[in-house]
């Protein structure tokens, strides 16, 4: 899969992603685009997941018709984030096109 990280997510995460191709917005040139046109801009860019902790993307984006997939972290601080590493991988290997997945990463 093709998976586009937004500025705010930890770039660890990709080290735990085999198999997969990482890309930041920001090295992409898109990390000043709003949320609509990011979406757009990467699924014509054949992106298969948008990982992101904006968690207001779930009211602000209708995802229907969409070929993108959203998963949205609900913290990008790595120090918890990395704790919970094995959940997002399996969000981000179950992501199907049009669909939003939030990983709580709340501690338990």
């Amino acid at each position: 899969m093709l998976i586009l990280f937004d500025h705010v997510t930890p770039s660890g995460i990709a080290r735990f992603l085999p198999g997969h191709t990482v890309t930041k917005a920001k090295d992409q040139g898109w990390d000043t685009l709003a949320n609509g046109d990011l979406l757009a801009e990467a699924e014509r860019a054949g992106f298969d997941v948008f990982l992101t902790a904006d968690k207001n993307m779930r009211y602000q984006q209708n995802l229907r018709g969409r070929r993108i997939a959203l998963v949205v972290l609900s913290t990008p601080q790595w120090p918890v984030v990395r704790l919970h590493i094995e959940r997002i991988a399996a969000a981000v290997n179950a992501a199907a096109p049009g669909t939003y997945t939030e990983v709580d990463l709340s501690v338990e």
